[in-house]
């Protein structure tokens, strides 16, 4: 069983010509909603890739009969959830103009519900984008401790990630996130890998890096149309966790990792394209070869 924490959203997308001035307006000339949220997008992932998975997340009291929960239910997605009445799942309202340069707005609605809830001591945990405060709870009760801090490792304060950093397992962050979290620890980047058992830092297009007793293993990127890299990230970790509670080599589960987002950026929306595992499977030995076999458990 893979617990996730963090964040459910609804991701209202939009394209306009240009982003508008202050006080002007412009004209929307496609928008489209997906189901997101990083957590969710991560639990959808297992989901599909044909492991057990349980998400703890806060929504409104607008999720109940939505065309989300009965997605979570198709998954098989088991769920804890913080309902908080009176509020609105969160929710992300993205523009992106045709330069490409984009302006997001998002409403943490029920997730505000992260900073006072009970944290649940959890066999082996992956903790998303989420409140800080209530990821290092988290972190100090749980058994096994997966992190990626994502957009929110901003709102971390020193103090906060050294917390969280001493309990985790696996780090997983981009590029952007892993500058940030040195600037705010005032580590080195190779420090900051000494600090957990594994780190692994993915790079976009160009592939991911996995960290491990004191050795770095590269992992080339899977060349495919690309449509939009949104959630490219979060099929990344549900890639990896499903191979790694199956036994995999860490080296094997970033290449799985890799190979599953791959699906998600042919496709607009970070869970309309989920591969299942016989799926990833056939691409995954059309890219690195045969995988590895399981490990004899004697």
């Amino acid at each position: 069983m893979i617990h996730v924490v963090g964040h459910t959203a609804v991701d209202h997308i939009s394209r306009v010509h240009h982003l508008p001035q202050k006080n002007h307006s412009t004209h929307i000339t496609d928008r489209q909603v997906f189901f997101g949220g990083g957590a969710a997008n991560i639990a959808a992932g297992i989901a599909a890739l044909g492991e057990t998975v349980t998400l703890h997340s806060c929504v409104g009291d607008d999720f109940a009969g939505s065309d989300y929960e009965c997605w979570m239910d198709k998954l098989g997605i088991r769920r804890q959830f913080f309902v908080v009445p009176g509020t609105h799942t969160p929710t992300a309202f993205m523009f992106t103009e045709d330069a490409g340069d984009q302006m997001t707005f998002f409403e943490w609605g029920a997730s505000k519900a992260f900073a006072t809830a009970e944290a649940p001591a959890l066999p082996l945990v992956h903790m998303a984008t989420a409140d800080p405060d209530f990821n290092c709870r988290v972190a100090e009760k749980s058994e096994f401790v997966s992190f990626d801090p994502g957009q929110d490792v901003f709102w971390y304060t020193k103090e906060q990630l050294e917390s969280i950093i001493s309990h985790t397992d696996i780090l997983f962050a981009n590029q952007h996130e892993v500058q940030q979290m040195c600037t705010t620890l005032g580590v080195t980047r190779e420090a900051l890998t000494k600090e957990v058992t594994m780190a692994i830092f993915t790079m976009s297009g160009d592939g991911s890096t996995l960290y491990m007793n004191g050795n770095e293993h590269f992992i080339p990127a899977v060349p495919v149309t690309l449509c939009d890299p949104t959630g490219a990230g979060d099929a990344y970790r549900a890639g990896f966790l499903s191979a790694y509670v199956r036994g995999y080599a860490p080296l094997a589960c970033c290449r799985i990792g890799t190979v599953t987002a791959s699906f998600v950026v042919e496709h607009a929306g970070c869970q309309t394209h989920l591969p299942g595992w016989a799926q990833m499977l056939e691409r995954y030995r059309a890219n690195f070869g045969t995988l590895e076999p399981l490990p004899s458990r004697g």
